[in-house]
């Protein structure tokens, strides 16, 4: 199927101002010239767009289009491909395909344009993959990471990594073949000392999926309190609408309600949580256990306090589960909230007693903001904590985020390959059996860029892209 001329309409479904065909493989021209009334495509150059008349399948004139050139190997596929835009009409759009068809091309499958780019040798599969995250990118941050991987950023890291962890394993299995001799050709120590660095590089990388997925999906931040605390109106302040019910009746909230804004260069996901009090009501109390998860599961915990009372230290206390993950440590954010009704001083005391309990992480990780969610006073300071805790996720996490979990899980896997190298270098193992934990850790890396992959693999990430791409 390889060698099938495939074509697709490549702009989103639907009626717009224009809609490109896309036509790809070794009959691509020919099968557009069966169609194509304008200037003569031999004799068009590569990268050039020309006007003519395109013609349904019973061969009468269906539209004035653009015909765009691209010759192999100068195409996105490395394939011949042509690229004809037509107004967006959906009729015009079935017409044009049908026409297609009945001169010999078959409507593609998802993402086989990516996946012939892949086999050509255009991308590795980490840069196929990027372009599908450029398609689905809500926000600045999340391109940016797209981008950084299909130009090649990521998958250049990982091949020096590959590079080093090869060229050791040749040294180690080069000492098989004078092992009569006696002769080490890898320091142990300089063995062991390589295998800790890349062991440290690979966790680092592993360990950033977690703000690097936030950052693609939508960071998620949970919006706890106590009932009353002015939860629901905060998140009605930044959607900026009346999205949750506000009310002076305890227990309104009784499940989470979530909205995306962007803030800045990142997308926000909020979550509003029920209020966290004790009750008898049982399903006010299955709201409760949601909101705890929220709060562990969520990459910044908007702790709001209602600043005329003495807060809830319990309730503090629960927030602090956004810091379980030591490698990768979440944000805390205690907000204040109806400063517009003054401050009592056992608030501040309160929390400056809860930030003095925290350890030199969890403080840098750990915002305070006094505000008013009723008049919206204190808002930019909000957003500023907010684009702050993001940015220091993107700060640690150095140049390279990783947003994928087949990518993490390999990199986890081949730290793991790694660890092992380590201790059999400890435990004095022979280099043969270190060997085989380097070429493991090899494997798992060449999953990631498709050096090494299998048709299941390739199937089960194209079959994710849209039919046009």
């Amino acid at each position: 199927m390889i060698n099938d001329t495939i074509c697709a309409i490549s702009t989103p479904p639907g009626v717009g101002g224009i809609a490109v065909a896309r036509i790809s493989g070794h009959n691509a021209f020919e099968i557009t010239a069966k169609i194509w009334r304008g200037a003569d495509i031999s004799s068009m150059k590569s990268h050039t767009a020309h006007l003519g008349t395109v013609t349904d399948s019973r061969g009468d004139d269906l539209d004035q289009a653009v015909l765009t050139l691209f010759r192999s190997p100068s195409s996105f596929t490395g394939e011949d491909v042509a690229e004809i835009s037509v107004h967006g009409s959906k009729y015009v759009q079935r017409e044009l395909l049908t026409s297609l068809i009945r001169h010999g091309a078959r409507i593609a499958d998802p993402g086989e344009f990516t996946r012939r780019a892949f086999a050509s040798g255009k991308f590795d599969l980490a840069e196929a993959e990027a372009v599908a995250d450029i398609i689905a990118s809500d926000s600045r941050a999340a391109h940016r990471i797209a981008v950084n991987q299909m130009k090649g950023g990521y998958s250049r890291r990982l091949r020096q990594l590959r590079e080093s962890l090869i060229d050791l394993a040749s040294l180690l299995e080069l000492e098989l073949d004078f092992s009569e001799e006696d002769v080490e050709f890898a320091s142990r120590t300089k063995l062991r000392d390589l295998a800790v660095e890349i062991e440290n590089e690979l966790c680092r990388l592993s360990n950033s999926f977690k703000a690097g997925n936030a950052i693609k999906r939508g960071i998620p931040v949970a919006i706890v309190g106590a009932t009353n605390a002015g939860k629901s109106s905060l998140l009605n302040l930044l959607l900026g609408d009346d999205r949750a019910i506000v009310s002076d009746i305890h227990g309104t909230t009784r499940d989470t309600i979530e909205e995306t804004v962007e803030i800045g260069d990142y997308l926000f996901r909020f979550i509003d949580t029920a209020g966290l009090r004790k009750t008898d009501n049982e399903i006010e109390r299955i709201g409760i256990a949601r909101s705890l998860d929220a709060i562990s599961n969520s990459r910044i915990v908007i702790a709001v306090i209602d600043s005329t009372i003495n807060p809830d230290n319990a309730i503090l206390e629960k927030t602090r589960d956004v810091f379980n993950d030591t490698s990768s440590p979440g944000h805390l954010i205690l907000l204040m909230n109806k400063s517009d009704l003054g401050k009592s001083n056992e608030v501040t005391i309160a929390i400056d007693h809860f930030v003095m309990q925290l350890d030199e992480i969890q403080k840098t990780h750990t915002h305070t903001v006094s505000m008013s969610a009723k008049n919206g006073d204190g808002l930019e300071k909000l957003h500023t904590a907010l684009t702050s805790a993001a940015d220091l996720d993107n700060c640690r996490a150095g140049d390279i985020l990783v947003t994928n979990v087949r990518h993490a899980k390999s990199l986890a896997d081949a730290a793991g390959a790694i660890k092992n190298v380590i201790d059999a270098i400890d435990m004095n193992i022979p280099g043969d059996l270190i060997a085989q934990d380097l070429r493991q850790a090899i494997s798992f890396l060449s999953e990631i860029t498709g050096e090494v992959t299998s048709s299941e693999i390739l199937s089960t990430i194209f079959g994710r892209f849209c039919i046009g791409k």
